[in-house]
């Protein structure tokens, strides 16, 4: 058990550094001209879940359900 216990916190060390990385990688919501000259009605604008950007908000997700999760996990087999 204590091997399983070691296994998840190495595992939440490097989630948690892997959503702290995709967090600083991504722009702000205001962040370029874009965002000003209303770009978001073009193509790129509606095509956004397969650039970088949209990339990184689905990684950006998936990353907090397993720190959440393994927060949690990590938390009830203290007791």
């Amino acid at each position: 058990m204590a091997a399983l216990r070691i296994v998840l916190t190495i595992l939440f060390i490097v989630v948690s550094i892997a959503l702290l990385v995709v967090v600083l990688m991504q722009e702000g919501k205001s962040a370029g001209l874009g965002a000003v000259a209303g770009a978001a009605e073009t193509y790129w604008g509606k095509a956004k879940g397969r650039s970088m950007e949209g990339v990184l908000m689905k990684v950006t997700k998936w990353l907090a359900v397993s720190f959440i999760v393994l927060a949690a996990v990590l938390n009830i087999s203290k007791f």
